[in-house]
């Protein structure tokens, strides 16, 4: 008789002890990774040199005692990312400039020798209280390339970035993540030397051996690089994964920033995935809250919306991937009120969307239950805020559907799906349906679900029952999550564009009861001028507008104009090919002199424009091409004026740092105001191709 019960026993065990779960399906998150997929959204924190040199990318030979932020107060960076929804922070302790934010035995080059508290200081170090406090997690960012230290490109510079890391590590508690940029080697000071330095990146930093380091002293934190080997980058530094983003991924790129010869980047398979690749490498999605990484003063009215945070939200966090946007505190060591403001208004959109599920109390029908285990495979388990339980379909089963009775009309116009990753991602593509009129109407599609998957719809839906269709999957259905939720109303913020002859239009995309602008710089309402019809700006500056619907009010939109571009002309010693493209004021047109011929060297380019009459000059713009393609962006160029078109001063030279990965509109600005009529725009290099590309080049006078 035991002899019996030990057989039964060992022939029910699979289903006594619940083994009847599906087997995990291809490539799977580690703990490292599911941790940082459950954070979602996280800040990354550039101050330094730069925040006083007004650059994005310090050479290296900046003197660290102009550090002083005086008001420097981690608490209220740390506080204001917290306010907007972020889980965590990464504090970028050294940039390639090589002045390192904590007082490493390292380098000479670092928070001793600022003047802020008399050299007394540790930024890391009150980042890591303030985190603490505020339950929020940290990470850290150690720039490879320093363009300080002497030993750059040599190889006694590996056991230097090592220690730095190590000491990172050992120091400033337990990390999230360790951010190593892919930007490496090029001009610096290096130590007096004054030279380019280049690196083969796949092999300089020795990062199996470097990563081994994370992963002894850090094994909680996810390693992220250009190529992983925990979390990729998306392939742009615009904040958005693509429409389909897969957590897995085969890099076909390991060297790192390498751009073929069209044009694209080798990162653009990035912003979609592998679809059941081998290795789990979900995307990040980087972007700054300013145009700009670090903070400028003149892009004080370009911070971000929290409306257009939000859509980066959808586009990021809503498609599998984490949403990383950057904060650059102030000269004094603060956010400025608008970061502050856009940050907290977000996290009070998001708040409010996400706060009910509309489809929690629904009935459900499943056409297929795992073994007809409704108890510990049913669709009750989609709506229970936990991840990792799951409704779970028969392993031949990958095309079920799931029927939700809320037993009333409800209203919403966001849809939520989530697999258990723990499990691997499966669905390939999903379709939904609305009982509408009596009949199921499809209201929206997806593909690769993964982690999570928001659908924006473009209007709100009100029905009793909703449909989920399961339209292809690689294997079984292992579904986490399926919520229906309501965004708050708002009117969308106004288009602001200017033509060649200084006519401002302001436009929406559907009918509103009124708009209001400012020219002064001041936040437009209901006593700022009303918008009838174009606006004559020829001089330039700034226009903010809002528009009015009812007592709805939305977002401010923004644009900087140069000065109009009525009566400029193209002067003879312009290099040729449609140099006049590069000022007609089409952001889309392109003066370009690529040439046709790959095997052609590079030429430098120079356009010479007469303005028509003298302006007291501030500064120049160069806008990149903004159609995604590298091949021609400028990063070197050299600027000169004229009063008589004969005689010519040289006012600006210098890079256009971290243009490829961002390439927003770029600011020269002079040295005080310089009166001339005529002027001279050269490139100098190009970060990719045998020729330059521009879309526009502009000038700021002074008012």
């Amino acid at each position: 008789m035991k002899k019996l019960i030990i057989l039964f026993l060992t022939f029910a065990s699979p289903l006594a002890f619940g083994q009847l779960a599906p087997k995990p399906y291809g490539a799977l998150p580690s703990k490292a990774q599911l941790n940082w997929h459950q954070m979602e959204m996280y800040c990354i924190i550039h101050f330094g040199v730069d925040t006083y040199t007004d650059k994005e990318w310090g050479f290296g030979d900046e003197d660290p005692k102009i550090l002083n932020p005086v008001k420097f107060n981690a608490e209220q960076i740390v506080g204001a990312a917290k306010a907007g929804g972020f889980k965590g922070i990464t504090v970028v302790a050294k940039h390639h400039d090589g002045l390192c934010l904590w007082p490493t035995k390292t380098t000479q080059h670092n928070i001793t020798q600022a003047s802020w508290k008399n050299g007394k200081g540790d930024m890391v170090k009150e980042y890591q209280l303030a985190c603490q406090k505020l339950n929020i997690q940290m990470g850290i960012y150690c720039s490879p390339w320093d363009r300080n230290n002497a030993y750059y490109g040599k190889p006694e510079y590996l056991a230097i970035y090592q220690s730095q890391l190590r000491e990172l590590y050992q120091n400033y508690g337990r990390l999230f993540i360790s951010w190593h940029d892919g930007a490496n080697g090029g001009d610096g000071y290096y130590g007096g030397t004054r030279e380019v330095r280049k690196i083969d990146r796949t092999s300089y930093y020795h990062w199996p051996e470097t990563w081994g380091i994370t992963r002894q002293m850090q094994p909680s934190a996810a390693i992220f690089g250009d190529v992983g080997p925990d979390v990729r980058w998306v392939g742009n530094e615009e904040g958005y994964a693509g429409e389909t983003c897969w957590a897995t991924y085969d890099p076909k790129a390991p060297d790192a920033g390498k751009v073929a010869a069209n044009g694209y980047s080798n990162y653009e398979e990035a912003t979609e995935g592998t679809m059941h690749g081998t290795r789990w490498m979900p995307a990040e999605c980087d972007v700054p809250l300013r145009p700009g990484w670090f903070y400028h003063a003149s892009q004080n009215a370009q911070v971000k919306s929290p409306y257009t945070l939000l859509d980066l939200y959808y586009k990021s966090v809503g498609r599998g991937a984490a949403l990383d946007l950057g904060l650059s505190p102030n000269r004094d060591g603060l956010l400025d009120t608008e970061d502050v403001a856009s940050l907290k208004q977000f996290g009070d959109i998001l708040t409010q969307t996400f706060a009910v599920n509309l489809a929690k109390q629904a009935k459900t029908t499943a056409s297929n239950i795992r073994g007809k285990n409704n108890q510990k495979f049913g669709p009750g388990f989609l709506f229970d805020d936990d991840r990792y339980s799951y409704w779970a379909t028969d392993d031949a089963v990958t095309t079920p559907e799931l029927v939700l009775d809320m037993g009333k009309p409800v209203n919403f116009n966001v849809i939520r799906l989530r697999e258990n990753i723990k499990l691997g991602q499966r669905i390939e593509a999903i379709e939904v349906d609305a009982l509408l009129s009596g009949k199921w109407t499809k209201i929206a599609s997806a593909t690769s679900i993964g982690a999570n998957r928001l659908i924006r719809l473009p209007q709100n839906i009100s029905t009793s029952k909703v449909r989920l269709r399961i339209v292809k999957s690689a294997a079984c259905v292992t579904l986490s999550d399926f919520g229906l939720y309501k965004e708050p109303v708002h009117v969308t913020a106004p288009h602001i564009s200017r033509n060649k002859n200084g006519q401002v239009s302001i436009n929406t995309d559907a009918p509103v009861a009124a708009i209001h602008y400012t020219t002064d710089g001041t936040r437009p309402g209901l006593n700022s001028p009303l918008y009838t019809g174009t606006i004559t700006f020829p001089d330039g500056g700034s226009i903010k507008a809002i528009a009015m619907d009812g007592k709805k009010i939305s977002e401010v939109a923004y644009e900087q104009f140069g000065l109009s571009k009525q009566d400029w002309k193209v002067m003879p010693g312009s290099t040729a090919d449609h140099p006049e493209r590069a000022i007609d004021e089409k952001g889309y047109s392109l003066w370009s002199t690529l040439q046709t011929d790959t095997t052609a060297k590079f030429a430098p380019a120079q356009i010479m424009v007469d303005m028509g009459k003298a302006q007291n000059i501030t500064a120049f713009t160069y806008l990149p091409r903004q159609d995604k393609k590298t091949a021609g962006l400028i990063d070197q160029y050299e600027i000169a004026i004229s009063n008589d078109g004969v005689n010519w001063q040289q006012v600006a030279t210098g890079e256009f740092s971290n243009i490829r990965s961002n390439p927003i509109e770029q600011l020269v600005k002079l040295n005080g105001a310089h009166k001339a009529r005529f002027f001279s725009f050269k490139a100098l290099h190009a970060i990719d191709g045998n020729g330059i590309t521009a879309a526009e080049i502009g000038v700021i006078i002074q008012h």
